[in-house]
């Protein structure tokens, strides 16, 4: 029999996972053409068209591709990845703060092996990405969570401040937001920042912030994303090459630590050794080497655009209540029932496949990933007014 934790974790699979499944099942017995399947973060733009031309010329190339390398990886690898990011950011990054990982999945792992002791408070801002409980599980940390601020949804600064106590060890955010596409500018990354320095110092304790960032370079109308290492000392980010490069299934991230950061060698041993004791060992090889050519290489964001503004102005014409996001591809309207997992399978009756916010810690909304094709999106327009017109009965 499996362990009483996996069971538990079966039992309460990822909602959105299921939805995902469950559109495939209706794909087969409606057409996919007909089903609107809204429910997975899973970008429909294509990696860069010279993708494959590169990689057959590094597997043709380079020596030793397949082979072990620094649990951390590859060391040019991490050099390509902190110049670019000094030179983006004006920071003072060299190899060393650079870990590659298995994703910003992987990465948040390894950061959170490494600094969590068990019992330790990781606390998230809802509405928040649900596998942050799991991964804050795995190693018997506990997951404190701030409620929702609607309609902004920008951190509680009042709620954040009360949460922390002396069993606090780090704050996880996520920036530009799933499921909101809401951005943390500079005023409110100070004002968070300006928290924890001041509770840091009141308990004497370090209090670390992780930022995660998989869609740091989908944003929307030259909005700014401001650099978290600039902000706070113990910091670190979690990145991954899954949405801005349409790889999610590479598994291809890194980690940056603050080269500012409290105890800094003991931090990046501790991260080159989670890598390996959980089992990642080290990020894939062959797409450490791919990434070299494509750090600044910008995300096809036209298509999201395009569909966020097709949804937005016709979901706002109908009468739904929802922000316009800043970033990130998902709209996060507001239920036009109390309860949002009804209202997500009642939606179901229209072929309309939607995500209860209940999934992000967030009743009473629902979550819209428009990383689909335009004619979903816009096939999908008479099914979402027939869904506003069967609420208002």
């Amino acid at each position: 029999m499996i362990s009483k934790k996996m069971q538990e974790l079966v039992a309460g699979s990822s909602v959105i996972r299921a939805m995902f499944e469950e559109g495939k099942l209706m794909a087969k017995k409606y057409g996919a053409e007909n089903v609107y399947d809204f429910s997975l973060g899973n970008p429909n733009t294509a990696p860069p068209s010279s993708l494959k031309q590169d990689i057959y010329n590094i597997l043709e190339n380079e020596e030793q591709i397949h082979g072990y390398m620094n649990n951390s990886g590859h060391e040019k690898t991490r050099e390509v990845i902190a110049s670019s990011l000094n030179k983006k950011y004006a920071l003072n990054l060299n190899f060393s703060n650079v870990c590659m990982c298995v994703g910003a999945a992987g990465g948040l792992n390894i950061i959170l092996k490494t600094i969590l002791n068990p019992n330790d408070e990781v606390i998230v801002f809802a509405p928040f990405f649900g596998e942050y409980k799991h991964y804050t599980s795995n190693f018997n940390g506990n997951l404190v969570v701030i409620p929702p601020n609607p309609p902004s949804f920008l951190p509680d600064f009042s709620a954040f401040k009360n949460a922390i106590t002396k069993n606090t060890k780090a704050v996880i955010i996520n920036t530009p937001n799933n499921p909101t596409g809401i951005i943390y500018d500079d005023k409110t990354l100070t004002a968070l920042t300006d928290i924890l320095k001041e509770k840091q110092k009141e308990l004497s304790t370090e209090i670390y912030l992780i930022s995660d960032e998989p869609y740091r370079e989908i944003v929307y109308d030259n909005i700014n994303i401001p650099c978290i290492l600039s902000f706070y000392n113990n910091s670190f980010i979690a990145y991954s090459y899954s949405k801005s490069l349409s790889l999610p299934g590479e598994r291809i991230g890194y980690v940056i630590t603050n080269p500012n950061i409290a105890d800094l060698t003991d931090v990046l041993a501790g991260l080159n050794v989670a890598n390996r004791v959980l089992g990642f060992v080290n990020a894939p090889s062959l797409f450490q080497k791919v990434i070299e050519k494509y750090v600044e290489t910008p995300a096809e964001i036209d298509l999201y655009k395009n569909n966020r503004d097709i949804l937005y102005n016709h979901l706002t014409s109908l009468g739904f209540s929802l922000n316009k996001p800043e970033g990130a591809f998902y709209l996060f309207p507001k239920s036009l029932i109390e309860d949002d997992v009804k209202f997500c399978n009642e939606a179901k009756k229209f072929n309309l496949l939607l995500v209860p916010g209940s999934a992000f810690g967030c009743k009473g909304y629902f979550r819209i990933a428009y990383c689909v094709g335009e004619d979903t999106v816009k096939n999908s327009l008479i099914a979402f007014t027939k869904l506003y017109n069967y609420f208002q009965k």
